[in-house]
């Protein structure tokens, strides 16, 4: 690096050079929201504690159906993921046991998504998930700006580390571990800082049968080997590892907060090209390894995962490690991960000043904050450069230097004690005037390690578990709900705690929000399940409304006071149909279960509390000219997404024919838009459901279909595809056809314990296609290479041919469930209804069927078939057009836009009678057709 871009600076409490490359000029603009991304080739899953009984579980001893779902896949090298790991005491309340969780390898060109899903749809699977990797949170700045700098590391005085370091300076034989890019071994102020593995030297034996082989510096779970020196291209871990655990008293550089605590460092970013991200994994290690506070300065966007919020509860509970995670720097109010999952403190950025810098991440989640400006710390190009940089990465390890000297200070303490007092003894910094806005997103105040050292007195109670009921992912409109939660004492006893909860939304009411808990001693827990909270959603909310609650627990008797949050999903864009045994999704976009193919927006199909029963579902629609809509998966490793939401799915607030009604609209594109790709049609989908026998098995649900072309549909197909996988073995399913009902259903036939099917109710000709989805290359439809428009359109147009599938033995299969209208005029509309259906057994999947029918007859209006089968054409027409009738005599008439009779035609039998509009100026007109079947009334447009 040239000279002249260098400058020296002397630091007047701490003697050394420090080095500020040219490169970390200039702070970064507002940075975009960092993704994670998925790791191809591989997943995770974790068994179901019934599905198995001892740890580390053998193929043999796995459910037949996920080992068929593990075969069918191609799945190589499944093993545990961490076999080495401990299982929870009894006496350890919330731990987990990650020996029940597996890893897979996958054939490259299978997405990662579709793998899981075949995995969670075996039932034997608490969840299957992609593993993600997350990108660093560095963000340099420009040190020459900053005349702070000039005074050295301010931060030190700003968190009151200098007189910390009087009541503690931590001990060796604390051990941070740094989750992170690796580090540079030979640094100056890094090197004696160093925990070294002396029972497993370096002698290519694996001493201390940990299963890894000299991992005498630590490990590089990126590229799985015993160097987690630093990638020649980053200096991250280096940076960080120097803001916690730097050496003091050496003579040379900076101090780490930590002082004479030291760091295990843990690669987690490849230098080769067959590496991959490994930061949940390094988790796992340094619990296991001795780490008592572990710091992850990386993180992304997204939605939790669970097998990440299970390692982060190993490491925090089962193994009682505290995790610190930066916040991110993104400015803007979201959840970040791995900061935002349960049992992490997250730390969010401070300027010098104390406020809240301009990059920095804010939410209800962040727990306190800490300066992460210009933080002076270890460079790596050499054994002795030092260099300013920014971002919540620098922040994050200053609290797990801090929390390294509370827990020497405090050996009594377990991790949520040591996180409580961090938080209670922060300063308060709510008033500054760059920090009004944010009070309450950044955290309690920022980090002051002197109180945390020395205000004994603190009292921190903690919601550390809830559940709602029911239970669900998001709450539609007028929902209530019951909120029950769990309260645990940390610190000083309290002698009267209250819980108090309140929306700070006004989409969501609290309508009883007083826990009255009393007296808790140290870690003592009490819940309010006898007495839950109750709460209401709004009639009218914006659609995926994030709606915040506050738990401001308190003590009167002495004035202790702390706020936590929690958040709820509000008017989803979907609805549940769940007044019954059978639970059903129905999407805005015609899909059921859940939105498009490897869509997390959704709660399936269920069938008294089972695993998921539906895969895939959702309605198809197409012509003969291969002009389908629908928004389920393609031949092109997707899902199509014909139909867009006009009326987006909610429930009647009043229903008026069933317990529960959803209804919305939606519509594919016309086909002058589309190259003739689209059908042209719009969408009314209604759903209803009972909860009173014999209508707990079904739920009913009714399309009407107009046709927006100016074009006669003939014929128009409408089906359900109804890809199911019932619970035991997906793989095993037999599917068929009951014609006297119009019934489409599946079964297991070697354990035919549950049936699950659709009927066709009412509109046009009944049709069913019964997939095999293994079926071998050259079938006619195989869904092994995706499912195309001509597919689609064969299960649709091949009335009841293809019956079955699947006999005798069983196969992976699905279904498409139809209707065929002889044809759909231009504005005409035409109803089509089905139920879906589940039921124990064959009798009473039929009795359902029957019960669902006698219901749809009794109670929803029927359109007649016959009024149907009228159509005009052309329409628009230059003057002549065709009027088809059904059989039967029947009259026609002309009629002006106002209501004029200006023809009148008697036709004693049909079946079609032309009609001459010359003599009439060019406008609208009404055919109005009556039959013994009722009276019909079409527009047609004359044009001049």
């Amino acid at each position: 690096m040239p000279l002249s871009l260098l400058r020296f600076f002397f630091r007047c409490c701490i003697t050394g050079l420090v080095l500020l490359p040219a490169a970390l000029h200039g702070q970064s603009p507002a940075a975009e929201a960092t993704a994670r991304t998925i790791i191809p080739g591989r997943l995770v899953f974790k068994l179901k504690a019934a599905a198995a009984q001892q740890r580390n579980i053998p193929e043999q001893t796995r459910t037949p159906a996920l080992n068929a779902a593990l075969a069918r896949l191609n799945a190589r090298n499944v093993r545990p993921k961490f076999p080495l790991s401990s299982p929870p005491s009894s006496q350890q309340l919330g731990a987990v046991n990650l020996g029940l969780v597996f890893q897979a390898d996958l054939p490259a060109a299978l997405p990662v998504e579709e793998a899981c899903r075949a995995l969670r749809k075996t039932g034997a699977v608490e969840y299957a998930e992609p593993l993600y990797s997350y990108p660093m949170l560095y963000q340099p700045n420009d040190p020459l700006a900053d005349s702070t700098l000039t005074n050295g590391q301010y931060y030190l005085k700003n968190i009151r580390a200098y007189r910390a370091w009087d009541i503690s300076k931590g001990d060796t034989s604390l051990v941070i571990g740094i989750v992170d890019g690796g580090t540079r071994l030979t640094h100056e102020d890094l090197k004696t800082q160093l925990q070294l593995n002396r029972r497993d030297p370096l002698d290519g034996i694996d001493n201390d049968q940990d299963g890894y082989v000299d991992n005498y510096y630590g490990w590089d779970f990126a590229d799985n080997d015993n160097n987690p020196s630093r990638d020649p291209s980053s200096v991250h871990g280096i940076l960080v590892a120097g803001a916690a655990a730097a050496a003091p008293d050496n003579g040379k550089g900076i101090t780490g907060v930590g002082f004479r605590c030291r760091f295990m460092p843990l690669k987690i970013y490849p230098n080769t090209a067959t590496g991959s991200f490994g930061g949940y994994e390094a988790i796992v290690y340094a619990a296991d390894h001795g780490c008592r506070v572990i710091n992850l300065s990386w993180g992304g966007v997204g939605s939790r995962s669970q097998f990440e919020q299970d390692v982060i509860t190993y490491a925090a509970v089962n193994r009682d490690a505290v995790v610190v995670a930066a916040a991110g720097n993104t400015p803007a109010e979201l959840d970040f991960f791995p900061a935002s999952y349960d049992h992490v403190l997250s730390v969010a950025t401070l300027q010098p000043s104390d406020e809240r810098s301009s990059n920095a991440t804010y939410s209800r989640r962040v727990d306190l904050s800490a300066p992460g400006i210009n933080i002076l710390t270890t460079w790596g190009d050499t054994d002795t450069d030092y260099v300013g940089v920014g971002g919540s990465s620098f922040a994050a390890p200053l609290v797990s230097g801090a929390a390294g000297l509370l827990r020497t200070h405090f050996p009594q303490y377990n991790a949520a004690q040591i996180a409580a007092q961090l938080r209670r003894t922060t300063d308060n910094i709510n008033a500054l005037p760059g920090n009004v806005a944010y009070a309450g997103r950044i955290g309690s105040g920022r980090l002051n390690v002197l109180r945390a050292l020395t205000e004994t007195s603190q009292q921190s109670a903690r919601v550390i578990s809830r559940t709602t009921a029911p239970a669900r992912r998001a709450y539609a409109l007028q929902d209530t709900l019951q909120l029950a939660v769990t309260v645990q004492n940390l610190l000083r006893p309290v002698m009267n705690l209250t819980v108090t909860l309140t929306s700070l939304s006004p989409y969501i009411t609290v309508r009883q929000g007083a826990f009255e808990v009393g007296a808790l001693a140290t870690l003592a827990q009490r819940s309010n399940a006898r007495a839950p909270f109750r709460l209401a959603v709004a009639a009218a909310v914006p659609l995926n409304t994030r709606a915040v609650l506050r738990y401001r627990l308190q003590d009167a008797t002495t004035g202790y006071q702390e706020d936590q949050y929690e958040t709820l999903i509000l008017n989803p864009d979907y609805v549940v149909l769940d007044a019954n045994n059978l639970h059903l999704t129905l999407t805005s976009r015609g899909n059921l279960g859940y939105d498009g193919l490897g869509s997390e927006v959704g709660e399936g199909v269920s069938y008294r509390g089972s695993a998921p029963l539906l895969a895939e579902g959702g309605l198809l629609i197409a012509t003969p000219t291969a002009r389908v809509a629908d928004n389920v998966r393609n031949d092109r490793r997707g899902a199509d997404q014909d139909f867009s939401a006009l009326v987006r799915a909610s429930m009647r607030t009043q229903p008026l024919r069933a317990d529960q009604e959803a209804y919305g609209v939606l519509q594919d594109s016309l086909p002058g838009l589309t190259n003739g790709r689209s059908v042209g049609v719009r969408v009314r989908q209604r759903g209803y459901a009972w909860a009173a026998a014999p209508h707990r098995d079904y739920v009913v649900l009714t399309y009407t279909l107009t046709n927006l072309t100016t074009d006669t549909l003939r014929p128009l197909h409408v089906g359900l595809y109804m890809d199911w996988d019932l619970p035991g073995e997906p793989a095993r399913n037999t599917a068929t056809w009951d014609a006297a009902r119009h019934l489409g259903y599946l079964y297991d036939p070697a354990k035919p314990t549950l049936y699950a099917g659709v009927r066709h109710l009412s509109g046009g000709q009944a049709s069913v296609y019964s997939i095999d989805n293994q079926a071998p290359a050259g079938t006619a439809v195989r869904l092994a290479d995706g499912f195309s428009a001509a597919e689609k359109l064969l299960t649709l147009n091949s009335g009841t041919s293809q019956q079955t599938s699947g006999l005798p033995v069983g196969t992976d299969a699905s279904q498409v469930v139809g209707a065929t209208f002889v044809r759909l005029a231009p504005a005409d509309s035409a109803v089509v209804a089905f139920a879906v259906l589940a039921a124990p057994s064959f009798p009473q999947l039929q009795a359902a069927a029957d019960a669902a029918a006698t219901r749809y007859q009794q109670v929803l209006p029927v359109r007649t078939a016959r009024a149907l089968e009228v159509a005009l054409y052309p329409n628009p027409t230059t003057g002549r057009l065709l009027v088809e009738l059904p059989a039967g005599a029947a009259t026609v008439r002309v009629l002006s836009a106002l209501g004029q009779e200006l023809q009148v035609r008697s036709v004693p039998t049909g079946p079609s009678i032309p009609l001459d509009l010359s003599a009439y100026p060019a406008g609208v007109y009404l055919i109005q057709i009556g039959t013994a079947g009722g009276t019909v009334t079409r527009r047609v447009v004359r044009q001049p």
